[in-house]
């Protein structure tokens, strides 16, 4: 197991321990207890634990500084509409990808939904649009089909 997944799954166990679906940490402390550089932690943290994930980072610098995670919970139609709110007017692959595995992992969508909006979504798709238009075609889908959950 990579590194990055054992920092995620120590923030997540933390999370789903704490009362109020928050973890606190303090980034070079953190750091050492894995043998790392505190930017690993920061990789982590801004690649894993975003709000297109259902998170929300705080921190406090110096001393008696702190990073704060926060899971956040909402009803699943306040969870669809801030989805779609966050994809924007584009949506690369990967980021699509992400937010559909989002998704799934919430329980917002079943397994066969997710196959099915990968698939409309994916570059085989895409294919037959001009590159510059991808993007914006695959979040104007992504966001239909979020939609259609509501």
């Amino acid at each position: 197991m990579r590194l990055s997944d054992l920092i995620t799954e120590e923030i997540i166990k933390m999370l789903n321990e704490s009362e109020g679906n928050i973890a606190e940490i303090q980034r070079n402390e953190f750091a050492n207890d894995f043998g790392c550089a505190p930017s690993q932690i920061n990789y982590v943290l801004s690649s894993r634990f975003t709000p297109e994930h259902g998170y929300i980072i705080e921190s406090r610098r110096g001393g008696g500084g702190y990073i704060r995670i926060k899971r956040v919970v909402m009803s699943q139609s306040s969870a669809i509409m801030h989805l779609i709110n966050s994809i924007g007017d584009n949506i690369d692959a990967l980021t699509a990808r992400v937010v559909i595995e989002n998704c799934l992992q919430s329980d917002i969508i079943d397994n066969t939904q997710a196959r099915l909006m990968l698939s409309a979504i994916s570059n085989n798709v895409m294919h037959c649009v001009e590159v510059e238009k991808r993007d914006y075609l695959r979040a104007a889908i992504l966001k239909e089909m979020l939609l259609i959950l509501l």
